[in-house]
């Protein structure tokens, strides 16, 4: 049964995949929510700690991207369950899916629903946005995507004020493994002046038998399709700078090139894991914006250009090290 569950979870990287881990693991889930008026923007982090000793809670993480508050609520590991056959879990009465969470914290309480998820695609020999690195065994970190995209319904009740999320944009994805990278720069936004446009970032130093490479994977969901710029697909890094709240990213893949400007806003601190605990602490913003241009390589033609809002930015650890 074990067996079975991890290949599963193994193909379905949504899936929680910690089934035999007992110590030196997290994984958590990233919930982005924002409302139709933009107002109210709320990350929920829901997850497992285990460490190097093999103490292990639960928790759910909760972000207030406008008042820059976080607050980290910790449970008993037992309060955690996840079903093996799809993407549900839970976390004491605080339930979490690719179309749905229900949340009973002290500060905040409702259920919200989400449609027209577009999630990254799968295939055998590449299971997600991993990609074929998804079979390597002593990764340090593994990401997945859940969803690009998506809409909400339904309230929130936050500190006993109502707060109507539908017809507001959602977005999900995870990470799983020990550590977070010991440099990376990651950002994501689905706000732009038309709807139907997502993009997401993540550069890290990567650790690999011995020595590291820079890794990266990016997804611009532009309308009806993905367009990827990953190590693992042909793709190039041609430039990462960093200048203060400043960031400028370069991809190109074999048709496109994506020219990436991000302007971070003050940020706010988050509990991260270091070897399966959640001791760490990195900085998240999500009132940053970013100037995006796509453009075919061959013709010169301008795909699209745009400015993303209400963008999720992390820049974290040694990023000197990732820089081109």
């Amino acid at each position: 049964m074990n067996f079975s569950r991890r290949v599963r979870s193994l193909f379905n990287p949504e899936y929680f995949q910690g089934w035999s881990r007992k110590h030196r693991y997290f994984e958590g889930w990233y919930f982005k929510i924002l409302s139709a008026d933009e107002e109210s923007a709320f990350a929920l982090i829901p997850g497992v700690s285990m460490d190097t000793e093999g103490n292990r809670h639960s928790f759910v993480q909760f972000l207030d991207g406008r008042s820059k508050t976080s607050v980290y609520h910790k449970f008993e590991f037992d309060d955690f369950s996840a079903s093996p056959s799809r993407f549900y879990i839970s976390v004491g009465n605080n339930h979490f899916s690719g179309r749905s969470l229900s949340v009973n914290l002290d500060s905040l309480k409702g259920e919200l629903n989400f449609t027209g998820n577009v999630p990254w695609p799968k295939r055998w020999y590449s299971p997600g946005i991993m990609g074929p690195y998804t079979f390597v065994p002593f990764m340090q970190c593994y990401h997945g995507i859940v969803s690009m995209d998506h809409s909400i319904e339904g309230y929130l009740d936050y500190y006993g004020r109502k707060i109507d999320f539908t017809g507001g944009r959602g977005y999900i994805e995870k990470d799983w493994g020990s550590s977070f990278p010991e440099g990376y720069i990651w950002f994501q936004s689905n706000h732009f002046s038309r709807p139907g446009v997502s993009i997401k970032t993540s550069i890290a130093k990567i650790p690999w038998l011995g020595s590291s490479f820079i890794g990266f994977i990016s997804g611009i969901w532009l309308y009806d399709r993905l367009i990827r710029f990953t190590t693992y697909n042909g793709s190039s890094l041609k430039k990462v700078a960093v200048d203060g709240p400043v960031v400028e990213i370069v991809l190109q893949n074999k048709t496109y090139l994506l020219e990436i400007i991000v302007l971070r806003d003050s940020a706010t601190a988050l509990a991260s894991p270091l070897r399966g605990h959640m001791d760490g602490r990195i900085e998240e913003s999500m009132s940053s914006e970013m100037d995006i241009s796509l453009t075919e390589r061959k013709s010169g033609r301008l795909i699209f250009s745009g400015k993303g809002r209400n963008a999720a930015v992390e820049i974290a650890g040694k990023v000197e090290e990732i820089l081109i």
